[in-house]
Parts: C-alpha cells; structure tokens; sequence
C-alpha cells in the first residue's frame, strides 16, 4: 500500500469533504481516505498495484475540484 497526499483547492465546507471523500473511496485499490477541509488536502492509503495517482487526481477533478 501506498500513501499520498493531494492538495485540493476549492473546498468550502464540510459537504465538499464528504464528496471527495466518497468519490474516492468508490475508486477500487484505495483503502483509507482522510479528507481535511482546513489543511485543503486528502491522504489517501492506496493499492499502487490497482491505480494511478494520476487516476485519483482525475476523480477529484471530475468531483469538481482542483488538485495542487
């Protein structure tokens, strides 16, 4: 497993938080997600095996959000 950490730009409340976090944990090979509305960013605990960062960005962009 590996972990990352994606800085997200546009989160404004606490239903932002809970969007990425559940369009990522939809995603197969991840196994945690900690979203953090103050810290603007996601740590994510996944199989590199099963998916890309690149794919994660992507879910996040497609949620509507920026990645940095």
């Amino acid at each position: 497993m590996e972990n990352i950490v994606i800085g997200i730009v546009g989160m404004s409340c606490q239903n932002c938080v809970k969007g990425i976090a559940a369009v990522l944990q939809a995603l197969p090979g991840v196994e945690r997600v900690e979203v953090s509305l103050a810290a603007g960013q996601a740590s994510v605990t996944f199989d590199a095996g099963r998916l890309t960062v690149a794919q994660l960005r992507d879910a996040i962009e497609s949620a509507g959000f920026d990645v940095s």
